[in-house]
């Protein structure tokens, strides 16, 4: 079986590994995946078509459905021609209606970057509301055996001090009104609609919480942060923070997301939300900053590029931006134990950026290879 890249390969390895007692219950099973042209949701796609190739049970098919308006049809090209697997282009707005039985859903269709879904709001909202009725009709339709619903972390807004580590069961500080509202409070509904269909017809939905999940096949020019920095990095370039770089974040890298993520729609646990992250280090941008120079001139054998600083010419950059973002992640250790991050950040940032490096046809020394 061909990967994407080098880098997803050993993490799609490892991920066969780590889920070597999960993946079985998808043996001779359908599962749908939407937005798989994603970054994260690609990786589930490729991960299910990897085991497959095993031979470790009655293969899984994979229905992956996008309308590649931010993801990436080149993320999934490789696959197509792999039995099992069916690539539909639908966009999650508008009624599904599939000719084959699902049993199980991954619903990853939204717009989530905040540059982008500021410019389209409308269908953001869309996406994240009807999109999840769509799906959760479509779940009890086929009496789906689980379905995850992508939430956001963003449901959680600017937490106050207290709640940070932020656990499911704080509500949130949210404005409803502003321009992230959109995507926050739509997220919020489709958690609304999602329960609501779990006490109505005991649909077994799951509310997946992701915190900052970056790694390879995040789009560079998605102008969330580590995109951003990402290129800076492959275009010696200074870093230049669009703030004084205080806020903080805690950042996961895309495999320790994505075996959290196939424990929970496996497992039991059902009409209720999971946080899913990385606790371990809770990092301010400006440090974040520093910490994608020094890995890049690593990696690429050259010296680390400048941080620098000015203001936005978007006038709602930073509004509603929260300051700190860090995940209690008790209940996922709770419910999986043997579960917990592997990939540090430092670790995460360099595969990154060796993906890049082999999408990109960059050339590095060979003493700065690692």
């Amino acid at each position: 079986m061909q990967f994407y890249s080098r880098v997803v390969e050993n993490d799609v390895k490892a991920l066969l590994s780590d889920l070597v007692e999960v993946l079985p219950r998808f043996a001779g099973t359908t599962v749908l995946v939407t937005g798989a042209g994603g970054f994260l949701m690609s990786y589930i796609v490729e991960t299910l078509l990897a085991w497959n190739e095993t031979g470790s049970g009655d293969a899984c098919r994979v229905i992956a459905l996008d309308n590649f308006k931010t993801g990436v049809p080149e993320r999934l090209a490789h696959l197509e021609a792999l039995p099992n697997f069916r690539l539909v282009r639908h966009d999650i707005s508008d009624p599904l209606d599939l000719d084959e039985p699902v049993d199980w859903i991954v619903h990853g269709a939204s717009i989530a970057s905040p540059t982008v879904y500021r410019q389209y709001p409308l269908e953001t909202i869309s996406a994240n509301v009807d999109g999840t009725r769509h799906l959760l009709e479509l779940a009890r339709r086929s009496l789906t055996r689980g379905m995850i619903v992508m939430s956001t972390s963003e449901i959680y807004g600017d937490p106050h001090p207290d709640f940070i580590p932020t656990p499911e069961d704080y509500r949130g500080y949210v404005s409803c009104t502003g321009p992230r509202a959109c995507y926050d409070e739509s997220k919020r509904m489709a958690e609304t609609l999602a329960v609501t269909h779990h006490r109505l017809f005991g649909t077994p939905i799951k509310l997946v919480r992701p915190f900052n999940v970056y790694g390879p096949g995040l789009r560079l020019d998605d102008r969330r942060v580590l995109p951003d920095f990402m290129t800076c990095v492959l275009e010696d370039r200074p870093i230049e923070l669009l703030s004084d770089g205080a806020p903080t974040r805690s950042f996961c890298y895309v495999s320790d997301a994505i075996a959290l993520m196939m424990r929970t729609l496996a497992s039991d646990f059902a009409g209720d939300a999971i946080n899913t992250g990385n606790d371990e280090v809770e990092i301010s941008m400006r440090d974040l900053a520093e910490a994608v120079s020094r890995t890049g001139a690593s990696v690429l054998g050259r010296a680390p590029i400048a941080v620098r600083y000015q203001a936005s010419e978007d006038s709602d950059y930073l509004v509603d931006n929260p300051q700190r973002r860090c995940p209690d992640l008790s209940r996922a250790r709770h419910l999986f134990p043997d579960w917990s991050p592997k990939v540090g950040l430092e670790d995460g940032l360099s595969r990154l950026i060796q993906h890049l490096v082999e999408k990109n046809g960059i050339r590095i020394p060979v003493s700065a290879e690692v």
